[in-house]
Parts: C-alpha cells; sequence; structure tokens
C-alpha cells in the first residue's frame, strides 16, 4: 500500500524534470505540439502526394484501362510499403537510441547515432531494392491481378525500387533529428520531396514526348527523383547545425559497430514484425483482388487514402508520443514519459474521430473526386468510409500506445502482441470467409475494423502495465 502523499510526490519529482535541447523551458502541452506540428504538415504534404499520384493514375486512361491502373497503384501503394520493412526499423533504432541521449544530454552519442543511423540507412535501403527486384513477378502472380494490372504494376514498382538507398538513408536521419526535438527540419526536407515528386510526376506524364508520356512508369520515377532531392536538402541542413544541435561530423560517420549494434538491437524486432505485417497485409491483398467485384482492389486503395487524412496526422501526433517518451526515460523520469504519451493518446483519439464523422458526411464527393465518374468505384469505395469512421478511435489508440512504447525500445513487446490478433483475423478470418459465404469489400473491412478493436483492448492494458518503461536501449 502506498504511503500518503506519495502520488503527490510522484508529480512534483515528474514537473521538476527538464529537458534539454529545442525542448527546454516548454510546457508539456507545447512539447507535444512543438513535436507534432511539423510531422502533422508533413503528413498532410505525404496525402497531397498519394492524393496526386492517384489523380495523375485515374485521368491518365480511361474504361477498363483505368481500374487496370488503379489495382496497379493498389498493389504499388503495399509493395511500397515493404520498403519499411528494413528502412523503418533502421530509423526506429536511430530514434530511440537519439531520443534517450538527447534527455540524458549526450550529445556525443546523439550525433553518433545519427552518424550509424545514416549507413544502417543506405544498407537497408539496398537490401530493399535487391529484394524489391527480385521478387516482384512472384507477387503480382500470387496476389492475382489482371494480365493488365500485373504489367503495369511491374513497370512501376521496378522503377519505384529505385528510391530505396535515398529513401532508407532519409528515414533514419529524419528520425534522428526528431530523437532530438527536431521536427522541423525534417518537414523543410520532407518539403522539397513532395513538390519535387509531384511536379516531376505530372510532367513526366501529361508534359509533351520525349519528356512525358511515361505512364505510371513516370509517377513512379517521380518518387525517386523526390527522395533524391530531399536527401540532398536534409544532409546541407544537417551540414549548417550548430554544436548544440545534431550535425556531421568525422567522428560520428566513423563506422562504429557498438552504436551499430544498439540501433540494430532496438530495430530488429520491429524489422520481423513489419515483415510479417507485410505478409499478412500481402494476403489480404490477394483476398482483395479475388473478390467477385471488378476493381475492388482499386477501390479499397481510394478508401484508404482518404482514411490517410486522419491517421496520417495520427502518426505525427503518435511520433510526438514516442520521442517524448525516450527523451523523458532518458532524463529518468518514467512518471512524465507516462504523462506525455497519454496525452498524445487523447489528442489522437479525438483528432481522428472527428475526422471519422468527417469521412461519413463527405464520402462520396470525397471518392468521386479521386476517381470521377467512374460509378463502380463510388458503389464499392463509399461504404467503406462508414466502417474507417467507426474505427477510427481503435486505430489512434494503437497508432499512438504502439508508436511511443518503439520510441521506448520496446519493440519486442509492440511485435509479440501484434501478431495474435493480426494472424487470426486478418489470416484465419479472411481465409475462412469464403467457405460460409460470398465475401464483399466492406465485409473484408469489417473484419480489418475488429482486428484493430483488439489490439486497440491488447496495447491499452499493456500500457497500463507499464512493463514497456523498462526496456533497454
Amino acid at each position: 500500500m502506498s504511503k500518503p502523499g506519495a502520488s503527490v510526490e510522484a508529480s512534483q519529482r515528474a514537473a521538476e524534470v527538464r529537458l534539454g535541447g529545442r525542448l527546454a523551458g516548454l510546457s508539456l502541452p507545447r512539447q507535444v505540439m512543438a513535436l507534432a506540428l511539423w510531422p502533422l504538415l508533413e503528413q498532410v504534404l505525404a496525402f497531397f502526394v498519394g492524393l496526386t499520384d492517384l489523380l495523375i493514375a485515374g485521368r491518365m486512361v480511361e474504361g477498363v484501362e483505368r481500374v487496370a491502373v488503379l489495382d496497379a497503384m493498389g498493389l504499388g501503394g503495399y509493395v511500397a510499403w515493404f520498403f519499411n520493412i528494413l528502412q523503418g526499423a533502421v530509423a526506429t533504432g536511430v530514434m530511440a537510441l537519439v531520443s534517450r541521449a538527447t534527455g540524458g544530454r549526450d550529445h556525443s552519442l546523439a550525433n553518433r547515432g545519427l552518424g550509424q543511423g545514416l549507413w544502417l540507412g543506405i544498407a537497408a535501403g539496398f537490401g530493399s531494392l535487391i529484394l524489391l527486384q527480385i521478387g516482384i513477378g512472384l507477387l503480382i502472380r500470387w496476389v492475382g491481378l489482371s494480365a493488365a494490372a500485373g504489367a503495369q504494376a511491374e513497370t512501376y514498382l521496378r522503377v519505384l525500387a529505385l528510391s530505396g538507398p535515398f529513401s532508407g538513408a532519409m528515414f533514419a536521419v529524419n528520425a534522428a533529428l526528431r530523437g532530438s526535438g527536431d521536427t522541423r527540419t525534417p518537414f523543410r526536407a520532407m518539403i522539397v520531396v513532395n513538390l519535387v515528386n509531384m511536379a516531376l510526376s505530372w510532367a513526366l506524364v501529361f508534359a509533351p514526348e520525349p519528356f512525358g508520356g511515361h505512364g505510371v512508369a513516370g509517377i513512379a520515377a517521380g518518387s525517386v527523383g523526390g527522395w533524391i532531392a530531399g536527401l540532398a536538402t536534409v544532409a546541407l541542413l544537417l551540414g549548417r547545425g550548430s554544436k548544440h544541435d545534431l550535425h556531421w561530423s568525422r567522428a560520428s560517420l566513423r563506422p562504429h559497430l557498438e552504436t551499430m549494434h544498439r540501433i540494430v538491437r532496438v530495430g530488429a524486432p520491429q524489422c520481423l514484425e513489419i515483415a510479417f505485417m507485410w505478409m499478412i497485409h500481402a494476403f489480404g491483398i490477394r483476398v482483395i483482388a479475388g473478390l467477385r467485384d471488378e476493381g475492388a482492389l482499386g477501390a479499397h486503395i481510394l478508401a484508404i487514402r482518404v482514411e490517410s487524412m486522419s491517421f496520417l496526422p495520427g502518426f505525427a501526433i503518435a511520433t510526438a508520443a514516442a520521442a517524448l517518451a525516450g527523451q523523458y526515460l532518458g532524463a529518468g523520469s518514467r512518471e512524465m514519459a507516462v504523462k506525455a504519451v497519454r496525452l498524445c493518446w487523447i489528442s489522437a483519439v479525438l483528432l481522428m474521430s472527428a475526422l471519422g464523422l468527417f469521412f461519413v458526411l463527405a464520402r462520396e464527393p470525397l471518392i468521386g473526386f479521386m476517381a470521377p465518374g467512374s460509378e463502380l468505384h463510388l458503389r464499392l469505395a463509399t461504404p467503406l468510409l462508414i466502417v474507417c469512421a467507426l474505427t477510427q478511435p481503435f486505430f489512434a489508440t494503437c497508432i499512438t500506445l504502439k508508436t511511443s512504447m518503439r520510441g521506448a525500445g520496446a519493440t519486442g513487446i509492440v511485435m509479440r502482441w501484434s501478431f495474435g490478433s493480426m494472424i487470426f483475423y486478418r489470416v484465419l478470418v479472411l481465409w475462412l470467409m469464403p467457405h460460409f459465404m460470398e465475401p464483399s469489400l466492406t465485409a473484408v473491412w469489417i473484419v480489418l475494423g475488429l482486428d484493430l478493436l483488439t489490439q486497440a483492448v491488447i496495447f491499452s492494458r499493456l500500457h497500463f502495465r507499464g512493463k514497456w518503461l523498462d526496456a533497454r536501449v
């Protein structure tokens, strides 16, 4: 039994903890705002990039060809996520290490995490490129796309794979900056990525030949050009940093095996988690591609693109939760780490739930804007946004709590508890559905929503149990 006044003493100790660097002197709500604002704007830009790609794809052909192109882009969107298997794992390890070092005011270790993260990010990017080039044909055949959609998907993905080393390096560098409390510099670099991506993709498709007229290959080439330009931007900005901020140095860029090992130790469980998650999602894509409704995969990706209006801002808030959890644990305050995560959790639930209501009210105009004149996609995609709206509180809970646990270094906990629910709903239930009913795209989305509900309950319990606070980085 706790002593009288123990909770008051804990609150007083928490209040005495002060972070350094860019967060010094800010109240907790202002720290959340400072860390979430720029990622939020960054996610808004990312939304418009994805939207632009779909708008280009939906307008460059008509009729049956448009169905094939949108199905190809649907698979392309999921395969692009494949890059996160290795690159995202490195970024998570870098962020956990740099945030702990920043909270503990160990600037040398923070800079070393930046430099070693760069090399690991490049290596992860090359690994992603090689694996994707080898496995593209097999994946397309396994998913079961039509011949026309498969040809478009292969063209798109072989070009997109070339962005791997550049995006891998940039993921790692941006993660280090966010872990140090600097979310503005990654935003500035991502502005360059997104603007170059949109402008180049549009020109490579719609400009007069020979510059234009390249179809889905032009859309993918625009993405590659964007990542190259963004990496060059963030590298230049880091070169101008002060000695008190993250910056390049010969010492930090010199290979340091111990630091690499610490990054990999945190990132490896996430690598396994995302790899299995990707395979589970790939199975879901196969199920959707095999539904009786023509264009189901394209409708699925259109609905996800609308849903990203909520989960991308949710990820921005979760980024703040991860950075603050790591920094406060580095500074020795478990109480403030928990308090920061719960403030972000509440904020994400409120924001994403409000956007879910908007999806219901504006579902037909939203889908109609992205696939103009397509009654097929309007009929298939609009019911999905109702399911989407109902699951937003659970999605927000999963995003915030899982990301904050990763930021604290507890990637093993997240990995272990994610799989049970996903395997049950996204593999077993989806596999059994055709044996008992003629599944529809809406029914598939209901199953995915039940998975989010279950995971939200699991990770809420894990958060309150508190074992994630004991993770070693």
